[in-house]
């Protein structure tokens, strides 16, 4: 039986799917056009990580935190996944040393066993409360486990043809009040450049707005807003296709990155820096990418996800303290 609970951002109510079957399994993005429901994306792909598309009716409820716990979330292969980490940092920078890549994104997961049982509406109700600038979801389904998102990206979202999509790069603390780095802004910019040139050939009715900085939580980021006027929704995959994933979670080269993070990092992605959302070409579409996540595994036992876009002048240490400060956004649910 499956379920799905989402917000969008900068509201408060929830919706959840009245239908609980199963989803349809589909093997490209382009086989979405002119389909509707819900959708939750693999980053790539494969016979193990469908797409899945989720029949939905939705239905407004009320979730409130009845769990008094709060819970510490152990990491006992810390130094392991800091090593490994290491070892893959070195090889993805080494490919933008020689000039391969101009931008590559590296993520990492750690297992996190929590010390309390906290019901997973629980965790999901304490994420609208501290997010409300971040899309919530939590969704299960027999092949994709139960996954718990609070993400600020959108990929696009829009009404009957008029939709936004956004360039979302660079990363430091809410408290850092120092100027953007030249890394980060060129990190932004890289999105934004790409972005823009997929919706070149889709309509040349859109418009750019920033880059500004936005607020994610306990993190800011460079964002830039994209808006544009879709003539024909029905081919809404296609669009999807040649967007996913951006730079933001992948890289430039697109598709050499791609293949290269597929072979070479140390742990699958499976749905994290996919996406997730509701996709109807004639209503109202919201498609967000799978940020900020975790895994919601048997045995108290959860799969944090995070990455950081590294360019040239990138550093281990720095890359891997963002990805610890991105992976905070989840660990925080764990307390009230």
């Amino acid at each position: 039986m499956s379920f799905v609970y989402f917000r969008l951002p900068h509201t408060t109510q929830v919706y959840r799917n009245r239908i609980t079957a199963e989803p349809e399994e589909i093997a490209s993005l382009a086989e979405l056009n002119g389909r509707r429901g819900f959708v939750i994306a693999p980053f790539v792909p494969s016979a193990d990580c469908p797409i899945l598309l989720l029949q939905a009716e939705w239905e407004p409820v009320d979730i409130a935190d009845d769990c008094s716990l709060e819970s510490r979330l152990v990491d006992a292969d810390y130094e392991v996944e800091r090593s490994r980490y290491a070892v893959d940092f070195e090889n993805y920078h080494a490919q933008l040393r020689d000039g391969t890549f101009s931008k590559i994104v590296l993520a990492r997961s750690a297992h996190l066993r929590a010390t309390e049982q906290i019901p997973a509406l629980s965790l999901f109700a304490r994420a609208c409360r501290k997010y409300p600038r971040m899309f919530i979801a939590l969704f299960s389904t027999e092949r994709s486990g139960t996954w718990l998102i609070a993400t600020p990206e959108i990929l696009v979202s829009g009404e009957r043809g008029n939709m936004t999509t956004m360039a979302l790069a660079g990363t430091k603390s809410k408290d850092d009040n120092t100027p953007w780095s030249t890394k980060n802004i060129q990190e932004q910019r890289y999105v934004e450049t790409y972005i823009t040139e997929c919706i070149e050939h889709y309509t040349s009715d859109f418009s750019v707005e920033g880059p500004y900085t936005t607020r994610a939580g306990d993190l800011v980021h460079l964002r830039s807003d994209i808006r544009f006027n879709l003539a024909d929704t029905s081919h809404i995959g296609d669009l999807l296709n040649a967007l996913h994933p951006t730079p933001a979670v992948c890289g430039i080269p697109k598709a050499a990155t791609r293949d290269f993070i597929v072979a070479n990092e140390s742990a699958p992605r499976s749905y994290y820096s996919g996406f997730s959302g509701m996709l109807d070409p004639d209503g109202c579409t919201n498609l967000f990418v799978t940020l900020r996540c975790m895994k919601l595994n048997v045995g108290n036992v959860y799969t944090l996800y995070a990455g950081g876009g590294l360019l040239k002048d990138s550093t281990c240490q720095s890359e891997w303290d963002e990805t610890e400060a991105k992976m905070n956004t989840m660990r925080k649910t764990f307390v009230k």
